[in-house]
């Protein structure tokens, strides 16, 4: 989970504007962040099946918000991969 403060910070940092909470790039940046703490999560309790379930259909959901990114606005994709540091 995310903590308030946290996705404060994100929204900030990768909105398109004063009110944008929604867009294609803030969810990514959002998903990458629960990705990330849930696969520090995952190395300490291997075991864990449950939450390795979720992680996988979060970056399955993170992949499709990247292909329609990409469809809609290379430049803002290429800015985001970059900036997120995914490999893609």
């Amino acid at each position: 989970m995310l903590s308030k403060e946290e996705k404060t910070e994100i929204i900030g940092t990768h909105r398109r504007h004063d009110t944008d909470t929604g867009s294609p790039q803030v969810q990514i940046a959002m998903l990458t962040q629960r990705i990330n703490t849930l696969t520090e999560h995952l190395r300490s309790n291997k075991k864990d099946h449950h939450s390795r379930r979720g992680l996988l259909k979060m970056v399955g959901r993170r992949r499709r918000l990247l292909n329609y990114l990409q469809r809609t606005d290379l430049e803002g994709y290429r800015a985001l991969v970059q900036q997120l540091g995914l490999r893609r």
